[in-house]
Formats: structure tokens, C-alpha cells, sequence
């Protein structure tokens, strides 16, 4: 989705008239809110393992974590196919602010921005989601390798979220796929959540998952909908489907209600808040060390 077609909310508002923010306006909004926030996040790099538009790409990433040492369960945060626009941007800057404050530690990736794919070119094209959804999975291993190699985090209590595109790819990283073998308690990620992905990524209707995995659709969704999830039966590890009858594509990010590529996207308040409060309790129930410092900051 192109930056300057999509519209903010102020997060209360159902109703707005209709306007269109430059690219430049809405960067300048973004940087406004996030420099008058007491939430604070460090930029870090590392290398991509499939670089797949040049012979070598270094990631990008945003880092926060609580105070203290640690070691802390974690959270790799993925966006969808537009990449790291300004709306994307606000809305995983809020739930790395919030998981934070209860406990983790956070690492927003950007896949897009360092392959020069960002601003949605990646929506337009079958091919570029196809190719995405694969090297994507190698991003998410090298994001967990990344978290597991410092020493505030407890390696064994790494998980992933990822939006559309970033969910299918949580998908994959659920059924095992990628560069690090098998996904397991110790070595690969703890859990793992799909906000609104194309449920295609499955395969089949029945897998083996490796991960437990936690789904989320809206019943409006007619960019990827919900109702293709709906068959999929896993006879590995957990598999939740949570399915929000009034919500569309999108429904988590600071967005109005509007087509875009013709299809719906937006925010539904409803569906936003309580897929948070689900995906929180996901990842505490699952987290390592139950009880630990994470735990207890979870529970305030």
C-alpha cells in the first residue's frame, strides 16, 4: 500500500473526511510522535542471509527492550507488503511499546526498505509476495539468530508476529520451513503469530505444524480471506484461529476504512485490542521461564 494513499486515525475517531497525506507529511507525523514518546528503541543491523536483489543486504532493524538485564523472552515484529510506511510504522512502534512494558524485549524488522522493494511495490505483484514470502522466512530466522546472540534475551523464549505478507511468512517459520532446520523449543522461535495472512502458505488443509501458531482474520477480508484458514487442521503442534466477523484487511493499523488495489483495508478498534490482548496472553503462556521477571511485568 502506498504511503500517501493511506489515511490515519487518531485512534478514537471512527469517521474522518477523506484527505491524502504526502509521503513527506506523514514521515514528518511519524518522527512528531514517536520523538514526543518516552519509548525508546535503538537501530541495529545485520547481515540477510538470502540477499535476493544484490549480492549482499544488510537488515535493518528497530531494538527496544525493558530495563534491566535480562534475560527477557523476545518479539520479532514483520510488516506486510508496503513495508515500513509511516501508518505500519506507528502501529508496530505501539505494540513494541506495549509488549515492553510487559516484559519483552522487541525487534521490529524492516525486509523491504534494504532491498529497495519498500513503499508497496511488493502488493502490486504476485510474483514480488511469492518471492517475499521466501526470502522473508530466511529474514525471520536471522532476526531470532540475532536476538539469541545477546544477553538480555532468553534464547529460548524468542517469537514471532508478522502482518499479511509478514504473517504468511509466520506461516512457513511454523511448519519448519527455512534456513536453520526444524523450528523448535530450544533453537527456533517459542510461538508464532499470523495477523491477516494469505492462508495459502499452509499448502495443504492438513500440516505438521513445528511451532504453535495463532491466527487472525477478519470476516470482511477480500484481499485474503479469512475463510481459507478456516479448513486448515494441524496434527503437529498447536493451531488457533481467531476470526473477527466485522474486521478487514489491515485491521490493526491506525488506517480509515477505504479500498485500496480494490480491496478493503482499515482499522476495526474491536478486532485491534482484543487480537493484542490475545496475541500477549500466546506469548506469555508459552514463554520459558513462566513466573520470571517477563511473567510478572505481563501481569501489571
Amino acid at each position: 500500500m502506498e504511503s500517501n494513499d493511506l489515511k490515519h486515525t487518531d485512534g478514537l475517531a471512527k469517521r474522518a473526511l477523506p484527505c491524502r497525506l504526502p509521503l513527506w507529511l506523514g514521515t514528518l507525523i511519524l518522527g512528531v510522535l514517536l520523538s514526543h514518546s518516552a519509548f525508546a528503541s535503538e537501530r541495529v543491523t545485520f547481515e540477510a542471509t538470502q540477499a535476493h536483489s544484490s549480492n549482499k543486504v544488510t537488515l535493518r532493524a528497530e531494538l527496544s527492550r525493558p530495563a534491566g538485564d535480562g534475560p527477557f523472552p523476545a518479539v520479532v515484529l514483520m510488516h506486510g507488503c508496503g513495508g515500513w510506511q509511516p501508518p505500519v510504522r506507528f502501529t508496530m512502534n505501539r505494540y513494541a511499546e506495549h509488549l515492553v512494558s510487559k516484559g519483552f524485549v522487541v525487534l521490529n524488522l524492516d525486509s523491504f526498505g534494504p532491498r529497495n522493494q519498500g513503499g508497496g511495490k511488493v502488493c502490486e505483484s504476485f510474483d514480488r509476495l511469492a518471492d517475499a514470502r521466501d526470502y522473508r522466512t530466511y529474514d525471520a530466522h536471522d532476526a531470532l539468530r540475532y536476538l539469541q546472540a545477546q544477553p538480555f534475551v532468553d534464547r529460548g523464549s524468542v517469537f514471532l508476529m508478522g502482518q499479511s505478507n509478514g504473517g504468511s511468512v509466520a506461516i512457513k517459520v511454523a511448519k519448519g520451513d527455512g534456513p536453520h532446520g526444524q523450528a523448535g523449543a530450544t533453537d527456533g522461535f517459542r510461538g508464532v503469530v499470523a495477523f491477516y495472512p494469505w492462508c495459502g502458505a499452509f499448502e495443504r488443509n492438513s500440516v505438521s505444524l513445528k511451532t504453535p501458531l495463532l491466527v487472525f482474520g477478519g470476516g470482511q477480508d477480500d484481499w485474503v480471506p479469512a475463510s481459507e484458514c478456516e479448513g486448515v487442521r494441524s496434527t503437529g503442534a498447536d493451531l488457533q484461529l481467531v476470526i473477527y466477523p466485522e474486521a478487514a484487511h489491515s485491521f490493526d493499523l491506525d488506517i480509515l476504512p477505504q479500498r485500496y488495489l480494490g480491496k478493503l483495508v482499515g482499522r476495526n478498534a474491536q478486532a485491534a485490542d482484543d487480537s493484542r490482548d490475545r496475541m500477549l496472553a500466546f506469548f506469555v503462556a508459552l514463554s520459558r521461564h513462566p513466573g520470571g521477571e517477563g511473567d510478572r511485568l505481563a501481569q501489571k
